[in-house]
């Protein structure tokens, strides 16, 4: 009796918060009207309200005219969407698209493409089992690898002292890790920090992986949504497949779309032929199966009606722009008051940046002060999502960081 009146679950241990929702939970508890939330990784329209694109609301309004059914997908996806978008992401002309042997499924968005990604590395990928990912880079990457029995070491990639990247420290780890190691690359507006290679590093870095054997893991979250072009945030992917690369690419349609909700995405392997493209497609099967059986149909029929109508496509293209451009604006106007205000410091890494996210630099009794005196909420490290910002808030925050930083808060 004494045996069953002891819970089930009395030894399990109280885990770590999350990071990120906890500067959430903070937010919603501070009642000041001047509070901002940086810590969410959503963009947000020049009012920071969630947005829905047009094109969106217009496919939707399709699906519903069709009658489509809710009936089970097959176990790698919709056969259309995985089309589309491979093509998206490697170009129509890919050599591995047009020769039959890109191996490709669905996925449950970025998060569920990289889980697959690495369990199939985890099983198959002969070479070694250890993952090389940048330092800093995104939170779920680092436990996903090692649920997956993958063992995960760091290359050097974000320069505190320049608020840049450290090329040279990037290339000399890569260079130093063993012969056939995986190697986890941001294809375009890397997570945490907002800095990338240029197209001149990347092709440097293309050589290097090349000569050491290496294996090419690309996280793909925000194409289109970096630059506003989905061609140049594309490049790394595309000119590592032209230099003979056998990568995998992980993709998220949550930013680019907007569709955080649907969890839509895919993850693609480049085999050396159609036979091999078969036996990789057989065991993703195999992987998914007892995982989640299969992915959810309405995002993926949504990407499929944007991604292959050719009026729904280019609007599409113009409002992932505009998202772009937006927070480029918000980078400029940041920058431009940080400097009026007279910020101790070099600010130009804040415009140097790309996408969504910043380091700003902030030390993490900064961001203290921030919160505690300002209401502004970020991760200690100082990253922020640069789609919070908003004319109504930039000021105030810029008022509130350059305060920071001179120790007047």
């Amino acid at each position: 009796m004494a045996r069953r009146a002891v819970s089930a679950w009395a030894n399990v241990p109280q885990g770590p918060p999350d990071p990120i929702l906890g500067v959430t939970e903070k937010f919603k508890a501070d009642p000041s009207p001047n509070k901002i939330n940086l810590g969410v990784g959503a963009y947000r329209d020049g009012k920071g309200n969630p947005f829905v694109l047009p094109s969106v609301k217009k496919a939707e309004k399709q699906l519903v005219r069709a009658g489509a059914n809710h009936e089970y997908l097959p176990i790698t996806g919709l056969a259309s969407f995985n089309k589309l978008a491979a093509e998206l992401a490697y170009g129509k002309d890919s050599a591995p698209l047009k020769e039959g042997r890109l191996a490709i499924t669905q996925s449950i968005s970025g998060t569920g493409a990289l889980r697959i990604a690495a369990a199939f590395l985890g099983r198959f990928y002969p070479e070694s089992k250890t993952i090389y990912v940048p330092t800093p880079t995104w939170g779920n990457h680092i436990p996903l690898a090692k649920d997956s029995g993958l063992e995960v070491k760091h290359y050097k990639y974000f320069d505190k002292s320049t608020v840049g990247l450290d090329f040279e420290g990037m290339k000399a780890d890569i260079e130093a890790a063993p012969e056939g190691s995986i190697i986890m690359l941001h294809a375009c507006a890397h997570n945490p920090t907002g800095v990338d290679p240029t197209e001149s590093q990347w092709k440097e870095l293309s050589e290097i992986i090349k000569q050491k054997k290496h294996f090419p893991f690309f996280d793909m979250a925000y194409q289109g949504f970096a630059s506003g072009d989905i061609v140049k945030d594309a490049f790394a992917v595309r000119y590592f497949v032209e230099q003979g690369h056998q990568l995998l690419l992980c993709q998220s349609f949550a930013k680019n779309l907007g569709l955080y909700g649907e969890r839509v995405g895919a993850v693609s392997f480049v085999c050396a032929d159609k036979e091999e493209k078969a036996r990789v497609d057989s065991q993703l099967k195999i992987i998914i199966r007892p995982m989640y059986s299969n992915p959810p149909i309405h995002g993926a029929r949504i990407v499929s009606a944007i991604l292959g109508d050719e009026k729904l496509y280019n609007d599409w293209l113009s409002e992932v722009k505009k998202m772009a451009d937006r927070i480029i604006s918000m980078r400029e106007k940041l920058y431009t008051n940080l400097v009026k205000l007279n910020t101790p410091g070099e600010w130009g890494h804040i415009k140097s940046q790309i996408g969504m996210f910043s380091f700003t630099g902030l030390t993490p009794e900064q961001v203290d002060k921030l919160a505690e005196k300002a209401s502004i909420y970020m991760t200690r490290d100082g990253r922020i999502s640069m789609a919070a910002l908003n004319k109504k808030n930039i000021d105030y925050f810029a008022k509130a960081v350059s305060q920071a930083v001179k120790g007047e808060l």
